[in-house]
């Protein structure tokens, strides 16, 4: 039996690992490695309890896209490290994390796992684009982000997100029926319905304003009684009876923020992905001796061993 692609929100794991584990976990050379370490933990641990046949770490070829700061300037803009004078902004990163990416890439490309990024979008929108064209194996979205929650579906191909939030212990398994019980939207459409509920609910860690005086529970509900974010503002303009005028006055009042607030929540299913290799998961590292050289430099044997022992057996 084919097992499913796991796609990696690769950014939100090792952020995760990061501020999971101490920095003391350093390199012969003193270069702290705990990130690296929780990572390539973590992908084992995915291989070993999810059991993908396909995986591909996904990658942010840019954290803050053109087209949705040009649509929402406030989008992330919090977390801008310097602003930029016409060069890309650059994200506030802690100093000891930076120099853990690259160690992180290497592993992935010893052991030869895909990687994939796409110019100009963010690796939820990476996420997206593949899962959206995959037809042949159910697809399992591994992050820590409750933005990819709007990528679930039954159909045409079963796509479910393991949310990590809480560590790979507390795991959450979630697909349709799951999103539906745990915010109070229809299943059938559970996955639009909740990128139009975190559209108008807002979220301060992206900097997305939502709706003044709308949480969670009555913008799911808000969505569930109109079908969807377009509908809702729709009635809101018309002066539907079914919304109070106080709610309609929060939606009108909003009405700028509305009107560009999907594009900028909702995952790019067409960013043109590039991919660095197959997504097979391997069965054997593709370059053994550089494998070993990544261990030895920067400390990481115990995590690559239990990554060996993780591999699919031929």
């Amino acid at each position: 039996m084919t097992g499913p692609l796991a796609l990696l929100d690769s950014a939100s794991l090792y952020f995760r690992s990061y501020f999971a584990l101490p920095d003391s976990m350093t390199a012969p050379d003193g270069t702290p490695v705990n990130a690296v370490r929780g990572f390539t933990d973590t992908l084992a641990r995915i291989l070993t309890d999810r059991r993908p046949s396909r995986l591909v770490a996904c990658l942010d070829a840019d954290w803050r896209p053109k087209f949705r700061t040009d649509l929402l300037p406030s989008y992330k803009a919090h977390r801008v490290a310097v602003p930029g004078h016409g060069e890309p902004d650059t994200e506030e990163v802690p100093d000891t994390l930076t120099p853990q990416v690259p160690i992180i890439l290497d592993v992935l490309e010893a052991f030869g796992f895909a990687t994939a990024e796409a110019a100009g979008y963010e690796a939820d929108d990476v996420i997206g684009a593949l899962a959206t064209r995959e037809k042949e194996s159910a697809v399992e979205v591994i992050t820590g982000d409750r933005d990819l929650f709007q990528l679930v579906r039954t159909e045409p191909t079963p796509t479910a997100v393991v949310y990590v939030g809480k560590g790979w212990a507390k795991a959450e398994v979630l697909g349709p029926a799951e999103i539906a019980e745990k915010y109070g939207v229809p299943s059938a459409q559970a996955g639009p319905a909740y990128a139009d509920m975190a559209a108008l609910r807002g979220d301060p860690s992206d900097g997305l304003p939502g709706v003044a005086g709308i949480g969670e529970k009555t913008a799911a509900k808000l969505i569930t009684q109109f079908g969807s974010l377009e509908e809702l503002v729709e009635a809101a303009g018309s002066g539907d009876a079914r919304l109070p005028l106080k709610m309609r006055l929060k939606l009108t009042d909003a009405g700028e923020y509305l009107a560009v607030a999907p594009a900028v929540v909702r995952v790019a299913v067409d960013a043109p992905v590039e991919q660095s290799r197959p997504d097979v998961v391997p069965n054997a590292p593709a370059d053994p001796d550089r494998v070993l050289e990544l261990a030895e430099r920067w400390n990481l044997g115990r995590s690559v061993e239990r990554l060996l022992a993780a591999l699919p057996r031929p």
